[in-house]
């Protein structure tokens, strides 16, 4: 009997496509012999995101749960999840409904003793990798607080940061200063927070 698989294709983007991690997971089980019960999908949402809210993904675990398939097919394991937690959880409950796992790009499959310890070893380089992400964008937004951006943008200039400062010393309220003078009241917030500090 063929073996029943469901495959599951995520981007992170709504800019890009699923289309060919669907097409090359459809070749595979083509060579493999495999019958294609189900192809679940996530459009525009991150691997780092939670099962409730990755509609896709969610619907594959219930059929995974129901035992509608015996094998997961995925393009490659950050496509799956990128928290450790999270793909061993689901490598976990694969296991308990003996239910396989295949990535393409990785060439694992769960099914054996090998390719599960390989998927564990995987998942530590995702969750790396997100690390490092998450490591970049702090180093740049640090870079930029240097250069007098913040959060990436420029900072107002002297001359109005000094007209808000006097509007404040003069007793005019945060969100009347940032009208009065066409900036956030977060900028107000800041002008007002460095003037204590400074006083």
């Amino acid at each position: 009997m063929a073996k029943r698989v469901a495959l599951y294709v995520r981007v992170s983007t709504d800019g890009q496509t699923t289309d060919n991690q669907r097409q090359e997971l459809e070749a595979v089980a083509e060579r493999h012999g495999w019958e294609i019960v189900d192809t679940f999908t996530d459009r525009g949402i991150s691997g780092a995101k939670g099962r409730d809210k990755r509609p896709g993904f969610d619907a594959l675990c219930k059929a995974v749960a129901r035992r509608d398939v015996d094998l997961v097919a995925s393009w490659s394991v950050d496509r799956i999840g990128r928290s450790l937690r999270d793909l061993v959880e689901f490598c976990e409950e694969l296991r308990a409904k003996d239910v396989g796992l295949y990535l393409h790009q990785q060439g694992l499959d769960t099914s054996t003793p090998a390719g599960r310890a390989m998927f564990g070893m995987v998942g530590v380089f995702a969750e790396f990798e997100r690390s490092m992400i998450v490591e970049r964008v702090k180093a740049g937004l640090k870079r930029a607080r240097k250069e007098g951006r913040v959060g990436g943008r420029p900072r107002v200039s002297e001359k109005v940061e000094a007209k808000v400062r006097r509007s404040l010393i003069e007793g005019v309220g945060m969100r009347a200063a940032a009208a009065m003078h066409g900036v956030g009241v977060s900028v107000v917030q800041r002008i007002k927070a460095e003037h204590a500090g400074t006083a």
